[in-house]
C-alpha cells in the first residue's frame, strides 16, 4: 500500500509540473551535488557531534537535533541555494555524473 501511494504521488507531481510548464532536468537519482539538503544534513551532523559529543538517550539526541536545526545560519542556506546554478552546470559538464 505504501509503495502504491508513493507511485501515485510521483505521478501527480509529474502532472502538476506538466500543467504548469515546468521543465524537469534529467539527472542521476543519486546525485548529491544537486541535493543541497545533503550538505545541510552534513553540516548539522558535524555541528551536533563536534568535540566528540555523544548522546546517551534518544531524548538528548532529539533535543540536540532540534537545537541545531533552529541554529542553522541563514548564510549557509543562502550559500547552498545560490550554488545550485554552478552545481547544475558542473553535473551537465560531467554528462550527468557527480563533480570530480
Amino acid at each position: 500500500l505504501k509503495f502504491s501511494s508513493v507511485c501515485l504521488a510521483a505521478l501527480l507531481q509529474q502532472d502538476i509540473f506538466q500543467e504548469n510548464n515546468v521543465t524537469l532536468l534529467d539527472h542521476p537519482a543519486c546525485s548529491p551535488d544537486l541535493i543541497p539538503t545533503e550538505n545541510l544534513w552534513g553540516w548539522m551532523a558535524r555541528e551536533g557531534y563536534k568535540n566528540g559529543q555523544q548522546f546517551q538517550t534518544v531524548d538528548a539526541l532529539h533535543v540536540a537535533v532540534f537545537t541545531t536545526w533552529k541554529n542553522v545560519p541563514t548564510h549557509l542556506m543562502e550559500m547552498l541555494a545560490s550554488s545550485m546554478p554552478q552545481q547544475i552546470s558542473e553535473v551537465i559538464d560531467n554528462n550527468g555524473g557527480a563533480k570530480v
